[in-house]
């Protein structure tokens, strides 16, 4: 995997941000010495710290390798300090910046986070991943025109990122710009067809978006498949949007890329078996008893 693919928050490598959220980042942080004694009762800790390299004689490479190490296994206040180490002792300050960046977000420290973004922006101002990085953290803050703005500039700088298009299709999804959104998700996937199958089928921020946004966000999904003729995965997400309680008849109606489709048997046991999954759920929720399990055929 190239450098730009480790060290962006495009990579998606970055599970943790689905964890993340507005109030989760107004919690108290521990102090950076503090979090660091927590994360040393870890029983594994003396094994990982018998093989970590002198920071004073080791090179910029070496410190580096065990920085990323140390983050793989969790331990990312350490996994800053060897950052650190190799930042001082030569090691390329955009690159080393940005993944300082990274490991401070998933520390949930944005402010932290931000400053090492900008830092690698103005010592570099035509780094993509940085740029694409300040946009993740205006996105994960809410400023969704200031993360297109972001996300923009690093597109100019590299237009053969899939999940560039990607993010900023997300972003532009937030600003209810499905049409600029579908667009975006289509260069992506020219770029990269597998890119939303090897997601689990959803980006990191789209987990953040809610119930209802997150069902419309599945049949722009689906139209867009339909466009480009891939039946299964249109069907696929039409169903996830059925399920979700998105009325995916009404949207279709009217609907040029859908027209072929509209009585098609297969979209209506879509629809028949969203409705009933969506009662079984309510049903549950208000204290229904279960329906009988069929007699077993002998």
């Amino acid at each position: 995997m190239n450098r730009l693919g480790r060290t962006s928050l495009v990579s998606l490598l970055f599970t943790v941000l689905l964890l993340l959220s507005a109030k989760g980042f107004a919690q108290k942080q521990l102090s950076h010495e503090e979090a660091r004694a927590l994360d040393h009762q870890n029983p594994v800790w003396d094994s990982v710290r018998a093989h970590l390299p002198d920071p004073g004689v080791s090179s910029a490479e070496k410190l580096e390798t065990a920085a990323d190490i140390l983050r793989a296994r969790r331990f990312l206040e350490d996994a800053v300090d060897y950052y650190t180490f190799a930042l001082n002792r030569g090691g390329e300050p955009v690159h080393l910046l940005n993944k300082l960046g990274v490991t401070e977000l998933e520390l949930r420290n944005m402010p932290v986070a931000r400053a090492y973004f900008q830092r690698a922006v103005k010592l570099k101002k035509k780094s993509p991943e940085s740029w694409n990085n300040l946009g993740v953290i205006e996105y994960l803050g809410g400023h969704y025109d200031w993360a297109i703005s972001n996300y923009k500039r690093a597109i100019k700088l590299d237009k053969k990122s899939a999940t560039y298009h990607s993010n900023m299709g997300t972003a532009l999804f937030e600003k209810k710009d499905f049409d600029r959104a579908r667009k975006e998700y289509d260069l992506a996937l020219q770029l990269d067809p597998e890119m939303l199958k090897h997601q689990g089928s959803l980006g990191i921020t789209t987990r953040m978006l809610s119930p209802e946004d997150h069902a419309r966000y599945c049949f722009e999904l689906a139209r867009l498949y339909a466009q480009r003729g891939d039946e299964p995965m249109m069907l696929h997400y039409l169903t996830t949007a059925s399920e979700a309680g998105f009325d995916i008849m009404s949207a279709m109606s009217g609907d040029s890329t859908f027209s072929a489709y509209r009585k098609d048997p297969r979209i209506l046991v879509i629809v028949k078996n969203g409705k009933e999954m969506r009662n079984r759920v309510t049903n549950i929720a208000q204290g229904s008893p279960l329906p009988p399990l069929p007699p077993e055929k002998h």
